[in-house]
C-alpha cells in the first residue's frame, strides 16, 4: 500500500475512533448515573464522587489521545498548506487538552449537589476544579479552531468534498451551541438558574464528534481515491 494512502487511512481510523469515544457520555442513557442530562455538565459524569466516573474519565482520555495521534500523523502529510496546518495543530491541542482534562476531574457535581455548588462558589473545592475549567476551555477552543480551519481548507483547496459541504453547517451549529453553553454557565454561576446547561453542552460535544466523523470519512475517501500521491498540483504551500 503506498505510504500516503496508508497514512490517510491511519489518520481516518484514529480520528473516527476518537469521535466515537468522545460520545461515550451517551452511556448515561443506559447507566444509573443519578445526574439529569438536561442540567448537569458532561464533565460531572467524570467527577471523582460519581459511580461511573472512572469509566467516563477513561473514555475521555482515550478519545483525546486518539485525536492527538491522528492530528499529529496528519501534520506532515502533503499538501502542507496554511489552513490545513492550522487546523491539524488546533485538533492536536484539542486532543491533548481533552486527555489532560480527564486527569483533572471535578471532586463533586455542582449542578446536582447544592453543597458542592456552595463550596465551589466559596472557593473551597480542590484546585482541580479551576484546572479542569482551564483545560476544558482550551479543548473547546482547539476544537472550534480546528473545525473552522479544516473546513476552510476543504473549501479553499478543493479537498475533502464531504467536509466542504457539511463543515460550514456544523461550524455554525457549534458556534450556536457554544454561545448557549457559555450563557447557561454564566447564568448558573450567577445563581439565575440552569438554562438547560446540560442539554446545551451535550449538543456542543455531539456536534464536535459529528464533525470529527465527517473529517475521518473525508480523509479516508481522499486516501482511497489518490493512493500514493496528494492531489494533482497540490504540492505548494500557498
Amino acid at each position: 500500500m503506498p505510504e500516503t494512502s496508508r497514512t490517510s487511512r491511519t489518520v481516518a481510523l484514529l480520528i473516527a475512533l476518537g469521535a466515537l469515544l468522545y460520545t461515550a457520555w451517551v452511556l448515561e442513557l443506559l447507566l444509573a448515573t443519578g445526574l439529569d442530562p438536561v442540567r448537569a455538565y458532561v464533565s460531572e459524569l467524570s467527577a471523582a464522587d460519581q459511580p461511573f466516573g472512572g469509566l467516563f474519565r477513561a473514555t475521555d482520555l482515550a478519545a483525546g489521545l486518539l485525536v492527538l495521534a491522528g492530528a499529529a500523523a496528519a501534520l506532515p502529510m502533503p499538501p502542507r498548506r496554511p489552513w490545513s496546518l492550522a487546523g491539524w495543530t488546533a485538533l492536536a491541542v484539542f486532543g491533548l487538552a481533552t486527555a489532560v482534562d480527564s486527569r483533572l476531574p471535578l471532586s463533586c457535581a455542582p449542578t446536582d449537589d447544592p453543597e458542592c455548588a456552595a463550596l465551589e462558589t466559596a472557593g473551597l473545592v480542590p484546585a482541580t476544579h479551576t484546572a479542569h475549567a482551564v483545560s476544558s476551555s482550551l479543548a473547546m477552543a482547539g476544537a472550534l479552531t480546528g473545525m473552522a480551519a479544516l473546513t476552510v481548507a476543504a473549501r479553499r483547496y478543493r479537498r475533502w468534498p464531504l467536509l466542504g459541504r457539511v463543515g460550514p453547517v456544523l461550524v455554525v451549529l457549534e458556534l450556536a451551541a457554544t454561545v448557549w453553553t457559555l450563557t447557561a454557565v454564566a447564568a448558573f454561576e450567577a445563581g439565575r438558574g440552569i438554562w438547560w446547561l446540560g442539554a446545551g453542552q451535550r449538543l456542543q460535544v455531539l456536534i464536535v464528534a459529528g464533525w470529527l466523523a465527517v473529517l475521518a470519512l473525508s480523509v479516508a475517501r481522499e486516501g482511497a481515491s489518490r493512493p500514493g500521491q496528494g492531489r494533482p498540483g497540490a504540492r505548494g504551500t500557498a
